[in-house]
């Protein structure tokens, strides 16, 4: 087994290893069945929510979307397999994964819950990344059935409902045509609107840590204006996030649990170069009461003038760091091994999982690239 030190997180500070700006390298959709479609039909357009709305409305009707079968970067890879064969190029990197286990690696030197179970293996030339599918299963099935806490108030929302609230958040804040092209009808009707969470819009991107590159694939809430014609150019994504209001004279602990939370924030938008995210401020009952527009380069700095519970360089410097230990291990093809952060532990495990080979990267994949 090979180790890997988050602590002490010292070690990753000073100036950011260089970091390339994610741009867009191909995108798919999923509809309202959750079939995969190659074009953009699942694209969202942002325009400002009715403040006042109930975030709780509609949860009984709410249509959740959740994997049953392992899905590993089948549909990642079957939008990079359709790029090639219009380009006739290949896309290379040193890392294929989805955004979300690279929010997880990123956000580890400062999360103090911080925990998780990957698996990697090379193809190639290229390491996949994927999420360890049996575990997380397991664990969902056990929180399932687990009672809510002792000094849980039985009136209080629980973590399902508080869930929806961010789904509902994004009905009441998205249209599927630009707001200037939408009837005002529609437009006012967003609080009675069904919500699911099965059609989406995912971009993949090429970006990089110091010397590593990657292509990443993610979710994508919206646009606050038209994707530009030429692809160099930043997209306008916009990321929405919901949170309970401050009081009006926030003690520290609010400050720094708010602070907290923007870190997950800032890493998920950094890594798939969404520019801005949007908070719902909610009430402890989710009434939504406020709408502020943060720009996720400027996070890292407000937080450095505030509690300093985290900092954005050394995040980028202990990812750049770990991507080049990773390729110093995963260095035979075929092999998989499995990551592991316990929650507290400090330090992250990989070994090599015998007899589990292959299933990472699609048959289809291999025999394209092939």
């Amino acid at each position: 087994s090979y180790r890997f030190p988050i602590q002490p997180v010292h070690q990753f500070r000073g100036a950011s290893a260089s970091i390339k700006r994610p741009q867009e390298v191909v995108h798919f959709s999923y509809d309202d069945d959750h079939q995969y479609k190659e074009d953009e039909s699942g694209i969202n357009y942002y325009c400002p929510p009715q403040l006042g709305a109930d975030l709780k409305e509609g949860y009984n009707t709410f249509r959740h979307y959740e994997e049953e079968t392992d899905p590993h970067v089948d549909s990642l890879l079957r939008a990079v397999m359709s790029k090639e064969r219009k380009t006739g190029k290949k896309e290379e990197a040193d890392f294929v994964t989805w955004r979300g286990m690279m929010t997880k690696i990123m956000t580890a030197p400062f999360d103090m819950f911080a925990e998780f179970s990957m698996f990697a293996t090379l193809h190639d030339g290229t390491i996949y990344i994927v999420e360890d599918f049996p575990s997380r299963a397991a664990q969902r099935a056990q929180e399932a059935t687990r009672p809510p806490p002792r000094w849980q108030d039985p009136n209080m929302p629980d973590h399902k409902m508080m869930t929806y609230w961010g789904y509902k958040f994004e009905t009441l804040s998205l249209l599927s045509t630009p707001p200037s092209e939408t009837p005002r009808e529609t437009i006012d009707s967003r609080p009675r609107a069904p919500v699911s969470n099965y059609a989406q819009h995912c971009s993949i991107v090429r970006t990089g840590f110091g010397p590593h590159t990657l292509l990443l694939g993610g979710e994508v809430d919206g646009l606050s204006a038209p994707k530009p014609p030429s692809p160099s150019e930043p997209i306008p994504w916009i990321e929405l996030k919901t949170a309970e209001s401050l009081p009006p004279n926030p003690s520290n602990r609010d400050i720094l649990k708010f602070e907290r939370k923007l870190l997950k924030f800032w890493a998920q938008s950094f890594l798939l170069g969404v520019p801005k995210i949007i908070i719902g401020w909610r009430s402890k009952m989710g009434i939504l009461t406020g709408v502020q527009e943060l720009e996720t380069n400027k996070i890292p700095g407000m937080v450095r003038r505030g509690t300093q519970c985290w900092d954005g360089n050394t995040c980028i410097n202990f990812t750049a760091a770990f991507l080049g230990w990773l390729r110093s291990i995963v260095t035979e093809e075929g092999k998989m091994y499995r990551l592991r952060l316990e929650k507290k532990a400090g330090v992250v495990e990989a070994g090599e999982v015998k007899g589990a080979a292959g299933g990472i990267v699609s048959k289809e994949f291999e025999e394209w690239r092939r």
